[in-house]
């Protein structure tokens, strides 16, 4: 079906644009003036080249599906049919990857489908906790209230993922930095020194003769060294995507200073969240603890929530197998414990959401503060042993020829 971009005047006086798909530019004017549209101009959408080429389409994030999600609650909200928001949604939609996505969705809408089951087409996109959820309010006639209920919780996640990388961008930079430096240095720079300790014909010290022997070891086997950092690098992610790899690896972070503790806080903080989000928006609770353990993003937690599950299944409570499992702290756990015993499960999962917010800002705060010494020490140390190596010899011939001249 064609595409057509419009461009209208609204009721207020201000002008809307947007795309359209209709048989014709006729359709396109008279959807427009239904929603009392005015000095509408419609025109055939100009073919894009890339569009069969699918790396080259923009990605859908977060921001565009939290902004989505926020929309289309208001629009719900104020009483418009579920298609008419698909349709105008798209419209407007600057992503062309997304608008497709939401074009799809509402034909399988228009065709019989739920709304969630048309979400779920696109898993990607809309994952399960998604799917889920608005399944939950489109059964439970809340839709609106989930959906804003999704739009806040996606931007806690994504705070709380930007937090984390926030964590590990500053080492991973000065690292980078500093293998840059100390590549130029070997590769370039040593060598001339070199050339000029050779005419010299002085012996040279300890320090200067093993940082030569690093820069020829590099300059000789720079391509073996990038070949073999690259096999490394391969064996590594090929071994993680296995499952005894991913447990082995998740492990290890688990126990690692510093980083293990803002991980473990990490998990704890979303998994609270998730699972308050679903048992308030009365997704059952074994099929919201399933998906909570699949977002874990570790899995080790993710094997302790479903152990947890199965415990439940079985007719325990929530709280003794959570305990068992080691992994949660035993504040959490009584926690949840007294949200079960008085039926607010839900809002004591919020309440340990939110304590544990500004838990991860507190670890992300030390482990910055941490890093900073410890990078710079290691980048200075570096950089300036290699320095003062290579000026030992320059010392000691400033040193042979003022004695030389003394003696004279």
């Amino acid at each position: 079906m064609p595409e057509y971009i419009w461009k209208a005047k609204t009721r207020a006086g201000n002008y809307l644009k947007g795309e359209m798909e209709a048989p014709n530019e006729a359709v396109v004017e008279a959807k427009l003036r239904k929603m009392n549209y005015t000095d509408i101009k419609v025109k055939t959408k100009p073919k894009d080249l890339l569009a069969g080429v699918s790396f080259l389409q923009p990605k859908v994030t977060t921001k565009d599906v939290v902004i989505f999600t926020r929309q289309f609650a208001t629009m719900i909200d104020a009483g418009l049919p579920l298609v008419q928001c698909l349709e105008i949604l798209a419209s407007q939609q600057e992503n062309s990857t997304f608008k497709k996505v939401l074009l799809d969705v509402k034909a399988q809408v228009e065709g019989g489908s739920t709304f969630a089951d048309a979400l779920r087409h696109h898993p990607k996109i809309f994952d399960e906790l998604f799917v889920n959820l608005v399944h939950a309010g489109e059964t439970g006639g809340i839709l609106d209230t989930i959906l804003r209920r999704l739009a806040l919780f996606l931007e806690k996640t994504q705070a709380l993922k930007r937090k984390v990388k926030g964590a590990m961008v500053y080492p991973v930079v000065v690292m980078f930095i500093a293998v840059a430096v100390v590549s130029v240095l070997l590769i370039w720079v040593i060598p001339v020194f070199a050339q000029m300790f050779a005419g010299a014909g002085e012996s040279l010290p300890g320090p200067t003769l093993f940082v030569m022997g690093m820069s020829d070891f590099m300059r000789n086997y720079i391509i073996h060294i990038l070949v073999v950092v690259g096999a490394i690098a391969f064996a590594f992610k090929k071994f993680k995507s296995t499952d005894k790899g991913e447990i082995i690896v998740d492990r290890i972070a688990l126990r690692m200073p510093a980083i293990g503790t803002l991980l473990r806080k990490v998990a704890i903080a979303r998994f609270c969240s998730t699972l308050g989000t679903m048992i308030s928006s009365g997704v059952p609770i074994l099929d919201a603890l399933e998906i909570t353990a699949k977002t874990a993003g570790n899995r080790i937690i993710e094997n302790a929530i479903m152990n947890t599950r199965t415990a439940i299944s079985e007719g325990r409570t929530i709280a003794e197998p959570l305990m068992e499992t080691g992994i949660f702290p035993g504040m959490v756990v009584r926690m949840i414990a007294v949200g079960e015993a008085t039926g607010a499960l839900d809002a004591m999962l919020a309440k340990i959401s939110e304590f544990y917010d500004d838990e991860v800002d507190a670890a992300v705060n030390s482990i910055t503060q941490l890093m900073e010494p410890v990078m710079i020490v290691f980048l200075g140390g570096t950089c300036g042993g290699m320095v003062i190596a290579m000026y030992l010899p320059v010392f000691s011939m400033a040193g042979a020829i003022s004695g030389a001249s003394t003696s004279e």
